[in-house]
């Protein structure tokens, strides 16, 4: 079992684009299984690969209760959006911060498992918006970015306050 560290907002790593994975193989099975513990052990319902500063595209999601319907998703793709919902949405990387953002209620997504083998499939609810969520965090966006300015601005004040009073 193996905990990443997980980069915290406003850390410019969070901005990088992720990199497209060329095959699965046991080094990307290993940061899934890394990543699923550390998602689990934060705890959370969804880890998308640049958060532990590892820059490729590769997300991790489970929103069960029970911890046991991991969905690891290589090189996603949103394929359809439709309908709007606003689902509050916390962050790994932005502790403590929960805040209503606006995406699309329904998605058809492709990308490959953990084995390497291709999948479409299709989400609403709380699982489209983690998807879409982790997927931002692909291209090097970060949820709080959909705020206001001033918003963002006392997030970050926020967590730098934590992070002087953690010292």
């Amino acid at each position: 079992m193996a905990i990443l560290p997980i980069l915290r907002y406003p850390d410019a790593r969070l901005h990088k684009t992720a990199a497209r994975v060329t095959r699965v193989d046991e080094k990307i099975r290993k940061l899934i299984k890394d990543m699923a513990d550390t998602m689990y052990a934060a705890p959370g319902i969804g880890l998308a690969a640049t958060q532990v500063d590892a820059h490729l595209r590769v997300i991790v999601i489970d929103i069960s209760e029970t911890h046991d319907q991991l969905h690891a998703l290589v090189n996603p793709e949103l394929l359809e959006a439709s309908g709007e919902a606003d689902c509050e949405e916390g962050c790994l990387s932005v502790p403590g911060v929960y805040e209503k953002v606006r995406r699309a209620q329904h998605i058809k997504v492709r990308a490959w498992d953990a084995q390497g083998a291709g999948q479409t499939f299709e989400a609403d609810g709380l699982l489209a918006a983690c998807i879409q969520h982790e997927m931002d965090h692909l291209v090097g966006k970060v949820f709080v970015e959909y705020l206001s300015r001033l918003k963002q601005q006392r997030i970050i004040a926020r967590l730098k306050k934590q992070l002087r009073q953690a010292m």
